[in-house]
């Protein structure tokens, strides 16, 4: 009478390929079986029982290379390690369950791809400060780029200006600059917005709104001038501003954009 399965017929009921338990083989993970009268290899309820283990945790996200150790720890360790297990799939939910509500904002339209309180904050901002539905989309889309280009930086930079926000001097600014779009480059409160701005942040360094993590990247002015830069095509004024506003930060001896070495 033959006793056990195929390997064909062990992949079937343990939910594997075929080529999965060779892998699993070559990698030691499972001891091959011995061949019977016919030459074929045949599989027995603990071979299975043994894939069906492995499959589990893979499946679960345990790499391959840490299944055996697992498989063969005494029953303490054993159950420590399924916890480690468990606690870094409920991890992945969270991130899954993070991603899932992100497709459901881009389905319904919201293209921001921002957490709920920076857009209630801006919401309020727009608000005090009259923005147009453009401006709106327009800062919007400056803080997305923020947290793709310097993500580790986002939450610094999101501080420095509710920070600032409280400040009426900066609000002020806010305002002017805002303004600016519309102005002809050559408009002389262009330089003049330019100087009161740069007075400002001189005087308050800390309030300066650059992800202070921006300044350890290799690539520091490269990303800075691709979020300097957002916005500035249509609007000439802002080209201007900018170049003035950076002249002078350099000329008192702050360049926004230079890299400084990580602490």
């Amino acid at each position: 009478m033959t006793i056990g399965v195929t390997i064909g017929q062990a992949a079937a009921f343990a939910g594997v390929t075929v080529k999965a338990i060779r892998h699993y083989h070559k990698h030691g993970l499972i001891d091959e079986p011995r061949r019977d009268s016919s030459g074929y290899r045949r599989y027995g309820s603990a071979d299975l029982l043994r894939l069906v283990q492995i499959r589990t945790l893979a499946a679960a996200g345990v790499p391959l290379a840490e299944v055996r150790a697992i498989l063969d720890a005494d029953p303490d360790r054993f159950a420590a390690t399924l916890a480690d297990v468990e606690q870094r799939l409920d991890e992945r939910i969270d991130d899954l369950m993070a991603r899932r509500d992100m497709l459901r904002r881009l389905a319904t339209g919201d293209r921001a791809l921002l957490p709920d309180r920076v857009l209630a904050k801006l919401d309020q901002v727009a608000a005090d400060l009259g923005f147009t539905p453009e401006d709106v989309t327009m800062a919007r889309e400056g803080l997305v780029l923020v947290r793709a280009l310097v993500p580790e930086g986002f939450d610094d930079y999101v501080s420095r200006v509710e920070r600032s926000l409280d400040d009426p001097r900066y609000v002020s600014l806010v305002k002017r600059m805002w303004r600016a779009a519309e102005w002809e480059p050559d408009d002389p409160r262009v330089d003049e917005l330019a100087t009161a701005m740069a007075d400002y942040f001189l005087a308050r360094p800390a309030l300066l709104p650059v992800p202070a993590a921006l300044r350890t990247r290799t690539d520091a002015a490269t990303r800075y001038g691709l979020l300097a830069d957002h916005g500035q095509e249509q609007k000439p004024a802002w080209t201007r501003l900018r170049a003035l506003f950076e002249a002078r930060m350099r000329a008192a001896g702050t360049d926004v954009a230079q890299r400084t070495p990580a602490d």
